[in-house]
């Protein structure tokens, strides 16, 4: 009756099955997973939410690529951050996963393959599915430091793959793509799509990308602004042939028009008024990862490395499973963490640690991970 591109598993796990039934029993959960800047105690300026109130929002004028000037204020952000984007390569949409969206159209008939990152965030093979494109993953592998295992990526490209997916800084593992790592994915001659979302949370210095391939970087208020429910994000296309990919994704945007007016009027607005919450992000992540890093200090939990972003990821013994560490610390420390097989870790034992959670929170859920330990 329905699609297979929907036949998904959809139960609940027993990690979240048995978050509800302890939540049932209003346990106090020292969740050390939080994602949502807005429930994450940021103190957010008013001017944010009276630039909504613009009464321009009132009048329809659709414009496939997004108005001019939210554009130009896209173009002025990366400026800022010292990157030449005018706004004609700038293309609004409603999220990154709408990018996503319009990426593997643009690039893919059914049954060609993307490549993505491995450990990374599990949304791709979902978005991917929506679109019947199939994703190939590529490993990242850690000595110490986190890089892409270019043997095993250029194995994995075929007559069907259609472009590389990077997330830079890559989440969970926070790991910036170092320069030599541009060369070798530039030389292989794919489209690059580029998830940036997280890149304004750097701890260390991030190299700058080719600009002699095609890439498509994405980035949007969700993260920069820690404006999740805005539903603003953009592609910044830059390389041979932007050009006619820009033609042929106004094409697909003017087949939505899903970004709204008001939030598109607001956006200049929005991207100035941000620097505020993005420095008390800034800080609350550098402060977290430093206490996590000296708690851990001679104990038998280990701090990967991380160069930036929203997590830490750290390596607890093997005496459990992820999945049993997970459970245990839920159900006998009321602490709620996310083990590595979430996020596709192809060994044991690891899990991720939200740097976004407030202090306090986070202070006391990490002594009950070390007294379990």
């Amino acid at each position: 009756m329905f699609s297979s591109r929907l036949d998904w598993n959809i139960g609940a796990n027993p990690q979240s099955t048995l978050l509800d039934r302890k939540r049932r029993e209003g346990a106090a959960i020292f969740d050390l997973t939080e994602s949502n800047p807005t429930r994450a105690g940021f103190d957010y300026p008013l001017e944010l939410m009276v630039s909504l109130a613009d009464p321009a929002a009132m009048r329809y004028d659709p414009s496939p690529r997004g108005f001019a000037p939210a554009r130009e204020a896209v173009s002025h952000y990366y400026a800022e951050r010292g990157r030449e984007v005018t706004p004609v390569q700038i293309l609004l949409t409603a999220s990154t996963s709408e990018a996503y969206s319009y990426l593997f159209k643009l690039l893919a008939d059914p049954g060609d393959e993307i490549l993505t990152p491995r450990p990374s965030y599990p949304l791709f093979e979902f978005l991917a599915a929506l679109e019947s494109v199939r994703v190939r993953q590529y490993p990242l592998r850690y000595d110490g430091v986190w890089h892409i295992d270019f043997a095993a990526l250029e194995s994995a490209v075929t007559a069907r793959t259609r472009a590389i997916v990077v997330v830079n800084p890559n989440n969970p593992t926070g790991s910036f793509l170092k320069r030599d790592e541009w060369d070798r994915l530039a030389a292989l001659g794919l489209p690059i799509l580029a998830d940036e979302v997280f890149s304004d949370y750097a701890f260390d210095t991030a190299a700058a990308a080719p600009e002699h391939v095609l890439i498509f970087s994405m980035s949007g208020l969700s993260k920069i602004a820690g404006l999740p429910q805005m539903k603003l994000g953009w592609i910044a296309a830059n390389g041979p042939g932007q050009e006619a990919a820009l033609e042929r994704l106004e094409l697909i945007a003017d087949t939505y028009l899903s970004v709204s007016t008001p939030v598109q009027i607001a956006l200049p607005r929005l991207l100035i008024s941000s620097g505020t919450v993005r420095a008390q992000i800034g800080e609350r992540t550098r402060a977290n990862l430093d206490g996590l890093r000296a708690a851990a200090r001679g104990s038998a939990l280990e701090v990967l490395n991380v160069e930036g972003g929203w997590y830490a990821v750290v390596r607890v013994p093997s005496t459990r499973t992820e999945e049993e560490w997970s459970l245990h610390l839920l159900a006998e420390r009321d602490v709620l963490v996310q083990p590595g097989f979430f996020f596709d870790f192809e060994t044991e034992a690891f899990l991720v640690l939200s740097l976004l959670t407030p202090p306090a929170t986070f202070d006391e859920g990490l002594r009950r991970i070390l007294a379990s330990l």
